[in-house]
């Protein structure tokens, strides 16, 4: 697995939610009370919003300036900047 996709999975929301899911869903199996399931859950989203914004951050800056997107639309704004050029 390269680096590329591992950010890209940190990043991931549906990953974060994932982990967020398993865990208060395990606490609450070990009997937890609901609301402190919930409270961590919560916590890992935000931990999960942190880490997610600096990865970006620090990708986005250590590129030449140039973010780069890959999804629906990127042939779009491609075409828009080689039109521009």
């Amino acid at each position: 697995m390269k680096r590329e996709d591992i950010i890209r999975k940190l990043t991931s929301r549906k990953f974060w939610m994932s982990v967020a899911a398993f865990v208060s869903m395990l606490m609450i199996y070990t009997g937890a009370e609901k609301s402190s399931a919930e409270g961590v859950a919560a916590l890992i989203m935000a931990g999960a919003s942190v880490v997610a914004y600096v990865l970006g951050e620090g990708l986005a800056d250590s590129q030449d300036g140039t973010i780069y997107l890959d999804g629906p639309g990127v042939a779009e704004i491609d075409e828009a900047k080689t039109e521009e050029d």
